[in-house]
């Protein structure tokens, strides 16, 4: 196809004018090539009401320096802190948060990607909005364009960013809090373990992550001058030739081009040459056929085989490792996980390819044992290469290719929008393969020829000379004599024992008289979507709510046929409402052991299903049970079916209950053991909800819980219930009436009198309460303390309240992040959102940190004081942009059909049926004004208001302020001191090259271990008058706010006086009495009152109203049609 003409005008080359794409993608595409040889894929999407754009770079942490791990990673970080046109270090998210944006970056083996996403229109897209109507169809001038605006500040990353001295500190230390933040993560462990395991030949064998002191700290030591070798790496690897960029937006192909060329055609092109790593093995022969016992974090047991493997990005037309996955990875009839599961041996298994970079694969697979699996690891293995011995028999079978392509094609035909930086992050990632440029969308997905030459290539690495073995367990062997460098995994590392390697070569030789036969292929998928049409209706506006169509004693049938998204596929989604589901933790308990029962016998059945786009699910909650079957239509009924008879009929055998029961367990004490920023929310909901269940509960009841008591329990279940049902999608009144009296006539209840249903109601705080809710957490090697501080603001039913609550959190956003996290560099992560649970409206900022919850609540504190004087002065048209940004992010639109069946069952689970509420939350946020916004963080924000209500929640970590004090030496405590005034200082705009050292020498004479705070404070002062050249007048003010700062977090660097650690141990050891009944303590000279008793502290406090239903339901019915 010729080129466009403005292309052949601007010296553009135009690799694809147009993409291979989905039957109902509306979008254009267009591929073109810059001079300087960076490509670009535009995407004009009439529809979005989200622009986006992002950049794909062709280097990643396998190009760090070996000196100097985690370079990649830190160069990403610092791209973010300015550039010579936008020098301002948070310009570039200040503008996207202007906009409702937001943005994110990662750095992966081979690539690193930058990616935004903001609103589509500096307008509001509200049908109310005066200007809507008249401007939505009207070119819009460039600069009115927020996508352009993002363009300029994103293409400056790529062209001059100015790496700032005074922020590279700050910025090496949120890399050092990330990397901190995944020294507990068994993923990370297990990961690294595998890499620091591999050859030092190949950069697979790299610690990615970086810390503080490979980045900063050894390299000084060495005398490297880092910002220079930052840079340095910027300019060695950043080069046009290398990047790909993708931009998406609401304007047209010719005027998103025009837009890319003006601004990234200033970025440099060296021509650099693809980084790859062929005929360098990741594994040497040593590395081979050797067994890793690795002691895990968590309570798991996991077998994982690898093979090296070849990389495959030349095979797009084939995907070889597909088939080999597909059988190795099957989970029906004859599969290795049917065999191994009925022996009691294994929970699940995924298999499949996993590229490391050009030129590098391995070939993995995963299987969860159980107990008995465990002791049996060795048999395990055997039969696996039973498995791929069978395969290797004969020949590569074409019919399983072809249904493979079949259901491959049916997925890409009817795939559906994902939101807008999804798609871009992940295009122009998929632009640095080899695929041609108009297979963009469809390379990945589709399979086009039978290629048995190559699946048999595939086939001959997974032999029994060419694999290596590791088995996670805290059991097994019980001793792990090594420890690994970068996150401190215990392990053992060993060659397989001969007697096993012989047993593993005859199992891979197996001939079929010597397998198992209960190993064998697998049959023709009966649930292959057939039926794929749609009558296609045009609407005006797509209806906004569904249709009561059934509404009695028994059932309650919502319905909506799709007119919006047309594709052959639908969602059902079954409350079975009854208040036995959670009446008690035991009796949640077993509801999950249930639910898992359900879901263990159906494994087989459904996996086929599963392959053809048909999933279901169960789900156990505080109003009962849910039972969801979404995908293609043809075959809907026929799952759901077989799962409501599976749920009535269940015969639970002891050996399978006995393995879902110890698997739960885990599950519940693992939690434990989740990064405390995971844990922290299901503390807050706990004490907000009149009768929540929390983790702990579970974990002691479901000890005591036999098989005989799930058998008793889930009859009585499905006895009695209320059934309410939401059919949505490629389905008919007369399909969902079909549908409800299958469910109805299967389960047999009996109905459930309204008075007896569930009811959901919440804690509201009284004006003026300020509690607090502590938990140590029970990781003991956890360095990381999380605090969730809350300020409640009333009913969520109240629209005017949410409207503010969410105005709040949209104009708060980028201020929490900027202030503690870029600025205060608490911890890598913090962030801030409304809460609006079931009944009850909020704001919450969530901080995990080193620093201890009672600093960082100080910190919140002082960040909210000044945040009032933000929003005093806020200019009038800032107010607004964020006002729009709000209106347009509550009207985005929906992506696909799944969105919609969410939002939908969201407002019928509720029980409040706000089918609308997108549009009514738009009309309350449109009238507020600044004077509005800011009497409400008057009365319910600020810190020093008398009528907010507050709750903090802080996870502790179990290092005390004298555990850590014990644990640093006297020169590790000067130098973090050292370190944290620095930061402190360059805070206040007094960066010094000299500064570290001229503190240091102050504080050499101070007594800095015993936390002597007068003498600390008068060194700082003394630099910063004689050093730094301050006023006096100047200095002492600063001080006399900066010294109580300073108290709090000397703690926090393991400083503490002699006496403080004397009277943290009295108080722990002594146990100090609490208030009257052990409930609650009221802290001396704070009105924050800590909750000892939780029961005690929610019998004391009101309730919210129960929900209620927006409108008399009679107003959505629908009932005339009948079978």
């Amino acid at each position: 196809m010729a080129d466009p003409p403005s292309s052949r005008a601007a010296g553009i080359e135009c690799l694809a004018d147009g993409l291979e794409k989905p039957l109902l993608d509306n979008r254009s595409y267009r591929v073109i090539k810059l001079a300087n040889q960076l490509e670009a894929l535009l995407i004009h999407d009439p529809d979005t009401d989200k622009a986006s754009a992002a950049m794909d770079i062709d280097v990643g942490s396998f190009a760090d320096e070996e000196d100097m791990p985690g370079m990649a990673h830190a160069v990403e970080h610092l791209l973010f802190m300015g550039t010579k046109k936008y020098p301002g270090e948070n310009d570039y998210n200040a503008y996207l948060t202007r906009y409702a944006g937001h943005s994110n970056a990662f750095t992966a083996s081979t690539s690193t990607n930058y990616y935004f996403e903001l609103s589509a229109t500096s307008t509001s897209n509200s049908q109310s909005s005066s200007a809507n109507s008249s401007r939505s169809s009207l070119p819009v001038p460039k600069h009115q364009a927020p996508l352009y605006g993002a363009l300029d500040r994103f293409s400056q990353f790529f062209v001059n960013p100015l790496f700032l001295e005074d922020t590279l500190d700050r910025e090496l230390r949120a890399v050092d809090s990330e990397n901190k933040k995944n020294l507990q993560s068994d993923p990370w462990r297990l990961m690294q373990l595998s890499k620091s395991l591999s050859s030092p030949e190949h950069p697979y064998h790299k610690f990615s992550t970086g810390s503080y002191k490979t980045l900063h700290d050894d390299p000084i030591g060495r005398g490297v001058k880092i910002r220079d070798e930052f840079m340095r790496f910027y300019a060695k690897h950043y080069s046009a030739n290398r990047m790909k960029l993708a931009v998406l937006g609401r304007e047209g192909l010719d005027e998103l081009q025009e837009w890319v060329q003006e601004f990234f055609s200033e970025v440099q092109n060296q021509d650099l040459a693809q980084l790859r790593w062929d005929g360098i093995p990741a594994l040497s022969k040593d590395d081979l056929l050797t067994q890793t016992f690795a002691k895990p974090v968590m309570d798991q047991r996991n077998l994982d085989i690898y093979f090296p493997y070849p990389d495959e990005d030349e095979l797009y037309a084939s995907h070889p490792a597909r088939y080999i996955s597909h059988l190795i990875g099957h989970e029906g009839p004859g599969s290795i996980l049917a065999y191994i599961k009925a022996k009691g041996w294994a929970n699940g298994l995924s298999a499949g390819a996993s590229p490391q970079c050009p030129g590098t694969a391995f070939f993995s697979i995963g299987i969860r044992l159980t107990e008995s699996g465990l002791v049996n690891y060795q048999e395990v293995v055997r039969i696996v290469f039973q498995y791929i011995a069978m395969i290797k028999e004969q020949p590569p079978q074409e019919w399983i290719v072809d249904e493979m392509s079949r259901l491959a094609e049916v997925d890409f035909k009817y795939r559906q929008k994902i939101p807008a930086s999804r798609t871009t992050s992940m295009l122009s990632g998929q632009m640095q393969k080899p695929s041609p440029r108009d297979q963009l969308l469809s390379a990945q997905s589709l399979i086009r020829k039978f290629n048995p030459e190559a699946i048999e290539t595939g086939l001959k690495c997974l032999n029994a000379e060419n694999f290596r073995i590791r088995l996670v367990s805290q059991e097994f062997p019980g001793e792990w004599d090594k420890k690994e460098k970068w996150y401190g995994t215990e392990y053992r590392y060993e060659k397989i024992p001969a007697d096993f390697m012989s047993e593993i070569r005859k199992a891979a030789q197996a001939t079929a008289g010597e397998r198992p036969k209960e190993l064998y292929w697998p049959a023709v998928n009966e649930f292959v979507p057939q039926r794929l049409d749609v009558e296609k209706k045009e609407v005006k506006e797509p209806a906004v709510t569904p249709k009561l169509i059934r509404n009695d004693a028994n059932v309650r049938t919502w319905w909506k046929k799709d007119d919006q998204f047309w594709v052959p596929k639908a969602s059902l989604h079954v409350l079975l409402r009854s208040p036995l589901a959670k009446q008690t933790p035991f009796y949640s308990v077993m509801g999950q052991i249930y639910r898992e029962l359900v879901e263990d016998s159906l494994t087989e059945y459904s996996y086929d299903a599963e392959l053809a786009g048909l999933e279901y699910a169960i789900m156990s909650h505080g109003q009962g049970m849910d039972v969801v079957v979404s995908g293609y239509n043809d075959k809907m009924a026929v799952l759901l079916e077989k799962v409501l008879l599976s749920m009535r009929d269940l015969q639970i055998s002891d050996e399978r209950f006995d393995i879902i029961k110890e698997r739960l367990m885990r599950g519940y004490k693992n939690f434990e053991y989740t990064e405390p920023f995971r844990q922290i929310s299901s503390y807050s909901r706990w004490l907000v909800s009149e009768s929540g269940i929390i983790n702990f509960q579970l974990l002691e009841e479901i000890k005591t819980v036999t098989a005989e008591d799930v058998r008793q329990f889930f009859p009585q279940l499905l006895k009695q219930m209320h059934i309410e049902i939401l059919a949505h999608g490629n389905v008919y009144k007369e399909d969902a009436l079909r549908i409800t009296n299958l469910v109805e006539s299967t389960l047999r209840p009996r109905p459930l009198p309204v008075e007896q249903w569930p009811t959901r109601r919440c804690i509201m705080l009284p004006e003026g309460s300020d509690y607090r809710y502590e938990r140590v957490l029970k990781n003991a090697d956890n360095i990381n303390h999380c605090l969730e501080y809350t300020v409640f603001t009333g009913d969520a039913q109240d629209l005017r309240i949410r409207a503010k609550t969410l105005l709040l959190a949209q104009m708060g956003d980028e201020p929490v992040f900027d202030t503690l996290r870029t600025k205060e560099q608490l911890g890598y992560v913090v962030g801030s959102n409304a809460v609006l649970v079931s009944t009850l409206a909020g704001w919450r900022i969530l901080i995990q940190s080193e620093k201890d919850c009672a600093y960082l609540e100080k910190r919140v504190d002082e960040f909210l004081m000044a945040f009032e004087r933000t929003i005093r002065e806020m200019p009038d048209d800032e107010f607004e942009a964020h006002k729009i940004g709000l209106v347009n992010k509550r009207l985005e639109k929906l992506k696909n059909l799944g969105q919609e069946t969410g939002r939908f069952w969201g407002h019928v689970v509720d029980e409040m049926y706000h089918f609308d509420l997108v549009y009514d939350d738009v009309a309350n946020i449109e009238p507020l004004t600044k004077t509005d916004m800011l009497d409400f963080f008057n009365k319910f924000i600020h810190p020093h208001s008398t009528t907010r209500a507050k709750a903090a929640v802080h996870l502790i970590a179990q290092a005390s302020a004298a555990d850590l004090a014990n644990k640093t030496s006297d020169g590790e405590k000067v130098e973090k001191l050292v370190d944290t005034l620095v930061q402190m200082l360059g805070q206040l705009g007094l960066e010094d090259a000299n500064a570290a050292a001229e503190l240091k020498k102050r504080l050499q004479k101070v007594d800095v271990a015993k936390a002597d705070l007068e003498g600390i404070v008068g060194a700082v002062g003394g630099y910063m008058k004689e050093g730094a050249g301050v006023a006096a007048e100047q200095v002492e003010q600063i001080l006399a706010q900066g010294k109580a700062v300073i108290a709090q977090m000397l703690p926090t660097l393991g400083i503490v006086a002699p006496s403080a650690v004397a009277a943290s141990d009295t108080e722990v050891n002594g146990e100090e009495a609490a208030g009257v009944n052990g409930t609650q303590k009221e802290e001396k000279k704070s009105k924050t009152v800590v909750i000892e008793d939780v029961k005690a502290f929610k019998a004391s406090m009101p309730l919210s109203p129960g929900p209620r239903a927006v409108k008399d339901l009679r107003e959505f019915e629908e009932l005339g049609a009948k079978l």
